[in-house]
């Protein structure tokens, strides 16, 4: 893949306070898809090259599925569809619908947008970043709130290629999901008016230097929308997973809520507020015919859904909304 997709958005990004930082940003991923890019890149777009041509619909980003509707596929069309978009199993983030065609995701991350679209600042207008975002579900749901331009990061290549395949028919320049991690970054890049990071801190080995990565990306007064595992209980304390938390070898710091306040304030983060608090279901997140690995019912305690099969408390998820100080 070359910078080809990528451009048309990255060209939005003059008269912007992000321009700056134009090259820079183009140059990062030219590096992330060269040589040692994901050995099935080929494969994944030689797909997109087999995505049949849809009737024209309304899009769809202000709804729980996103996509297209208005037309109905015949069966042949929903066959060949389902068949192509399957060639990037896992889908992980959605769901999204095409014409009929509902791709059910291992996440309803629609329920996770809709505990949060209230608390937020208006996005109407706004520059948005949203960290590990996969495959840019909760962009499209930005645009639909009204935001300016949304720029998606994950190092993911896979996810990067899912984008690409929904928006084949989405059409928008407005959003774009590039294959970079927040470490992958221009050092001085900032300007962002709402920076979302949701379901990134606990992989991350020093927490608190993301946050002060998340400080540096916003423009002064702009907004942290900061999503992730918490502990229950008002203390101060942080678990620390001795192996895997829920079969992830990558969760290292849980923390409560008291504890992640102060070290959202400690990062030079003012008018904090918790925005929401509640249990990851099996409800929420699945396996499906879309994501057909292990997923959250295959790591609880069978006797107690209360914990994990490791023994830890089962996930909680807080939302925090905060305000860059200075």
């Amino acid at each position: 893949m070359d910078l080809i997709p990528f451009a048309p958005f990255l060209d939005h990004l003059a008269g912007t306070p992000l321009a700056p930082w134009r090259t820079a940003l183009a140059e990062r991923v030219a590096q992330r898809l060269g040589a040692g890019a994901h050995g099935d890149l080929p494969h994944w777009e030689a797909a997109l090259s087999r995505l049949p041509e849809l009737p024209s619909g309304e899009v769809m980003l202000d709804a729980p599925c996103v996509g297209l509707a208005g037309a109905t596929l015949t069966p042949e069309q929903h066959g060949v569809l389902r068949e192509t978009l399957m060639a990037f199993h896992p889908w992980r983030k959605g769901p999204y619908c095409l014409h009929g065609l509902h791709l059910d995701t291992e996440w309803r991350s629609d329920w996770k947008w809709e505990r949060l679209r209230e608390a937020i600042a208006p996005l109407s207008d706004r520059l948005v970043l949203d960290v590990g975002c996969g495959n840019g579900y909760h962009g499209w749901r930005m645009l639909g709130a009204g935001a300016r331009l949304v720029l998606g990061i994950d190092p993911t290549q896979l996810f990067v290629m899912q984008f690409q395949a929904i928006n084949r028919y989405l059409g928008t320049d407005r959003l774009s999901v590039l294959p970079l991690g927040i470490e992958h970054l221009p050092t001085h890049l900032t300007g962002f008016d709402t920076v979302f990071s949701m379901g990134v801190l606990y992989h991350r080995r020093s927490p608190i230097d993301h946050l002060a990565d998340l400080r540096r990306l916003l423009r002064p007064g702009g907004e942290l929308v900061l999503e992730t595992l918490v502990l229950e209980g008002g203390d101060q304390r942080v678990l620390v997973p001795p192996g895997r938390y829920a079969a992830m070898r990558n969760v290292w710091f849980i923390p409560t809520v008291a504890a992640l306040r102060v070290w959202v304030a400690r990062c030079g983060f003012d008018h904090i507020r918790v925005a929401d608090v509640s249990p990851t279901t099996i409800e929420e997140q699945r396996a499906t015919d879309w994501m057909h690995f292990q997923s959250l019912p295959d790591q609880l305690d069978p006797d107690d859904p209360r914990l994990t099969k490791e023994g830890h408390p089962a996930p909680v998820r807080a939302v925090l909304v905060a305000r860059r100080a200075g």
